[in-house]
């Protein structure tokens, strides 16, 4: 949440109404000072703003353009789930106000706390030296953050009430299949064979935790030395659920240096995890276990649902862009990454006993 770019064309918010809106409900803010509106460039699904009003700042969080999938892009949940977790885990942004009112930005959206801190994706900062050690310490820290999540408590919280644990891989293992047929813009000859597959062999799920479920590095920000993190972002997702599908997302963005080039080109350079020090995607998953407790001997499934569930997300992406509803140009060849994936879930499904 740091490369700030101009708003990009077609994405502009109304800045008089939103102007008028924080004035109205956040009697904090200078009322004798302009707004400024900038925007998040990275992030390919919902739209994040910066706003700045002298030295007040903060973000505004609202859905794509045009028609979204079902209870996707839900800005309400998210809020909820951010003012239930903020107190307990404070990383997570303090989320400020939630706005249903369609006539101001034209969709539902919040405003949250604006962190500060150093993005880490595909590069390290320049200010930053580069090292084995370095790799490891990122690789533990990032391990030990979704272990500290996966034991907080959600038990009488609203977090009980947004989610449903009972059941979560069947729903969510069909729930994506119908995401990925009503999205579909070409047939891809392995998609029959990995959405059977994962039909077939649901593991039974024998724990419940709060997941965030698009855990990465790019939705994190460090502090300056990269000593800790001082912000994860992007909770849409987050529910409670199977603790071992969140390893499984984290991992399917968990890119090494023996991955085919597709794998790890396949929106645009590679992320830093390539890099000599990173954990393996083995070593990640045995470091977990050790921390948690947890049985990871299924984890081969969870990696390969969650290959096509990153599929499916991209697939709907691209399906945004095939259908004119946005023209963002980084996504005009996402359908040559979806197809990648779904290849790579087929291969890792074959080999239960190869996660590397």
């Amino acid at each position: 949440m740091t490369d700030i770019i101009p708003v990009r064309s077609g994405e502009e918010l109304d800045i008089e109404r939103v102007h008028t809106f924080l004035l109205k409900n956040l009697p904090e803010i200078p009322s004798s000072l302009p707004l400024s509106i900038r925007q998040f460039g990275t992030g390919a699904s919902n739209l994040t703003y910066e706003l700045k009003i002298g030295k007040w700042e903060a973000v505004l969080r609202k859905p794509p353009l045009g028609p979204v999938a079902p209870k996707a892009h839900d800005m309400k949940r998210e809020y909820l789930i951010l003012k239930t977790l903020h107190p307990m885990f404070p990383i997570a942004p303090k989320p400020y106000i939630l706005s249903e009112d369609l006539s101001i930005v034209g969709s539902h959206f919040f405003i949250m706390e604006r962190k500060h801190g150093v993005l880490v994706d595909t590069e390290f900062p320049p200010n930053i030296k580069e090292s084995k050690e370095l790799g490891k310490q990122l690789s533990e820290q990032m391990v030990n953050t979704l272990v500290q999540l996966h034991e907080l408590p959600y038990k009488g919280t609203v977090l009980e009430e947004l989610s449903n644990p009972k059941g979560f891989m069947e729903r969510q293992v069909f729930g994506w299949i119908k995401r990925y047929e009503r999205s579909k813009t070409e047939e891809i000859k392995e998609a029959d064979y990995i959405t059977n597959w994962l039909v077939k062999n649901i593991p039974q799920s024998n724990a419940s935790t709060i997941i965030h479920y698009d855990f990465k590095f790019n939705n994190t920000l460090y502090t300056s030395d990269l000593d800790g993190l001082t912000g994860l972002f992007d909770w849409e997702m987050s529910t409670v659920g199977d603790p071992l599908a969140d390893v499984g997302a984290a991992l399917s963005y968990w890119c090494q240096a023996d991955d085919p080039d597709l794998l790890k080109n396949g929106l645009g350079e590679p992320p830093i995890t390539v890099r000599e020090g990173f954990f393996t995607r083995k070593q990640f998953i045995e470091s977990y276990a050790k921390k948690s407790g947890r049985d990871v001997s299924q984890i081969h499934y969870y990696l390969t649902f969650a290959y096509f569930k990153l599929a499916v997300i991209c697939q709907q992406i691209y399906f945004r862009y095939h259908k004119g509803q946005t023209t963002d140009p980084r996504f005009k060849y996402f359908h040559l990454y979806v197809k990648t994936l779904i290849q790579h879930a087929t291969a890792v499904s074959q080999e239960p006993n190869k996660v590397r």
